[in-house]
């Protein structure tokens, strides 16, 4: 896989994902605000010791990894060959990561499904967000929950930085975003070792109402909405999340 100027025929997710540059720009994730989230998460919908859990695109697995410290038989998946080759060097019995494609079925049911991080709406087409709809639908346990973490978008467009440099580990990362044709696109581009190389996140800016229709599509119900990791009060304009509970 080329990754000068993300030129395989790979969708952007899978070769940017895949890059070490990708794990290099965004190495400072807030681990302890994960965790505090799953604790709250967890509580909320209270779910019992030994529950199936499927972490949906899992990256390197920090949420699985915690989810199966809280007790919980956790399957983290992920389009990413390096995320999952690194998430596997925490796998155990009832810890287990697996590389898949989100649209794909599944041949085992789960009591919770979550979706994490805006690690959503990467699709050219919306019958593809759709199909993701369908499979986590039809991964649930009768009496189990799917949530959809997602950055909320009329708050993100009201505050979008149109442009920063980022530095991390002596790498310039020259950062642009811009709407365009309805995605939210980041275009990262930076120079390492005489190369140069550019890189694209589209993500699809959809709304609570445009969830809702393909909620409605895919036969699922909305139960719950709120607005950050501490489980408050959604609001479209000032929340930064947007974090849906369904069935």
């Amino acid at each position: 896989m080329s990754l000068l100027n993300n030129s395989s025929t790979k969708t952007w997710f899978a070769s940017w994902f895949d890059s070490p540059y990708y794990h290099i720009l965004y190495k400072d994730r807030n681990y302890r605000e994960a965790q505090l989230f799953m604790d709250t998460l967890t509580h909320y919908l209270n779910l019992p010791e030994g529950a199936k859990v499927l972490d949906l695109a899992c990256g390197k697995g920090r949420h699985s990894i915690y989810l199966n410290q809280l007790g919980y038989n956790v399957l983290g998946v992920d389009i990413s060959e390096t995320s999952i080759a690194i998430a596997n060097k925490n796998a155990n019995p009832e810890l287990q990561f697996k590389i898949h494609d989100m649209r794909q079925p599944f041949d085992e049911k789960f009591d919770a499904i979550f979706n994490l991080f805006t690690s959503f709406g990467y699709f050219e087409s919306d019958d593809d967000h759709l199909k993701t709809l369908i499979t986590i639908k039809d991964s649930l346990t009768n009496y189990g929950f799917a949530v959809i973490d997602f950055f909320n978008t009329p708050h993100v467009l009201e505050n979008l930085v149109a442009a920063e440099v980022k530095t991390v580990d002596g790498i310039d990362f020259n950062i642009k975003r811009h709407l365009k044709n309805d995605f939210i696109i980041k275009e990262i581009d930076f120079e390492n070792e005489g190369e140069q190389f550019h890189f694209e996140e589209k993500v699809r800016a959809f709304t609570l109402k445009d969830f809702e229709n393909l909620f409605s599509q895919a036969g699922l119900h909305l139960l719950d909405i709120f607005g950050d990791y501490k489980l408050k009060k959604y609001h479209a304009k000032d929340s930064e999340r947007l974090i849906m509970v369904f069935k």
